[in-house]
């Protein structure tokens, strides 16, 4: 009987400690540190902490004495005052505190770091939300622009009635076929991108005969993923400002190097002038930079540069897997 009664009074205090202890855990996670974070008057802060940390100590004390003693202790025995009990300040500060407070703290303290973690991971979803919509607007302006000067290109075959036309057509066709159905991934085949250029160098051939001259050379170690879309717009910016303006015997010169994930993009075209002519407002070049610091942040290099009547732009990136 007496073990029963001992396991009784074991059961008693150990409801009344997790019962101070959930009360104080969620003054602390639930008031005092949310106000905290929020408000700009710390003092206010401290005041209520205190305000209510007293009420805690001073509950749990009266808990002890009017719910706990009497289940495990034998009568008669005496019991303070409600006054007693809320004067007794000392008493409250270093036993009642401590003892609703000790795990408290602890508690408090795992929320926060919890809570962190979840606004973090929010934050970061949010911005790979952001990062993806801008990416889609991106290309929504990328496409049609692309699309404007290769039909272009094609009416002014037409006007030509040059026999050629119906074969950029043909070529025009494939390359719908790529950038409408085969570009809505954030990657594509490095090889699918290659095959796009040289349907593309194979339009824009039947525009310029034999006046223009091309080269694309291209190497690859392995299969690899790219972004859509980068690459030819950089080849058809070297055709917009440079094959396009130039009346003589312009000539654009693509080389592709892939070798351990290090893909080298260069584009060498002639130019009229040493400052090539910008024509409209650059969105391809633009929208390429931009994409490039959405997907491959730190991990590309793009250099512009004009040496002796040519337009060199050099694209370094790190095809990491992805």
């Amino acid at each position: 009987m007496e073990e029963y009664k001992q396991f009784d009074n074991i059961m008693y205090r150990q409801i009344y400690y997790i019962s101070v202890t959930m009360l104080a855990s969620y003054f602390l996670a639930y008031l005092i540190i949310p106000k905290l974070m929020r408000s700009k008057n710390y003092f206010e802060v401290v005041v209520f902490f205190i305000a209510g940390a007293y009420l805690i100590s001073a509950c749990s004390r009266a808990a002890v004495i009017y719910l706990l003693e009497p289940l495990i202790r034998t009568p008669p025995f005496a019991q303070e005052s409600l006054w007693q009990i809320l004067s007794d300040i000392p008493k409250l500060v270093t036993h009642y505190f401590t003892l609703s407070f000790s795990a408290a703290w602890v508690f408090a303290f795992v929320k926060l770091i919890r809570d962190q973690y979840v606004v973090q991971q929010r934050s970061l979803m949010l911005e790979k939300e952001k990062a993806e919509t801008e990416l889609k607007a991106l290309r929504s302006q990328l496409n049609p622009h692309f699309l404007f000067n290769t039909l272009n290109n094609i009416y002014s075959l037409s006007l030509m009635n040059a026999p050629v036309a119906s074969k950029s057509i043909a070529g025009l066709s494939e390359i719908l076929d790529h950038v409408l159905y085969r570009c809505n991934t954030a990657y594509v085949p490095l090889l699918s991108e290659i095959k796009l250029i040289e349907n593309y160098l194979a339009l824009e051939k039947l525009r310029y005969d034999e006046r223009l001259r091309i080269n694309f050379d291209y190497v690859t170690d392995k299969a690899a993923t790219i972004a859509p879309l980068i690459l030819l717009s950089l080849v058809e910016n070297a055709f917009k400002h440079g094959a396009g303006m130039d009346a003589g015997n312009p000539f654009i010169d693509i080389d592709l190097h892939l070798k351990n994930n290090r893909l080298r993009f260069k584009v060498t075209n002639s130019i009229v002038e040493e400052k090539p002519a910008t024509g409209g407002n650059g969105l391809g070049l633009n929208n390429v930079t931009r994409q490039l610091d959405l997907l491959y942040p730190s991990r590309y290099k793009l250099n512009i540069k004009m040496i002796n009547h040519t337009y060199d732009v050099e694209l370094e990136i790190n095809l990491v897997d992805v």
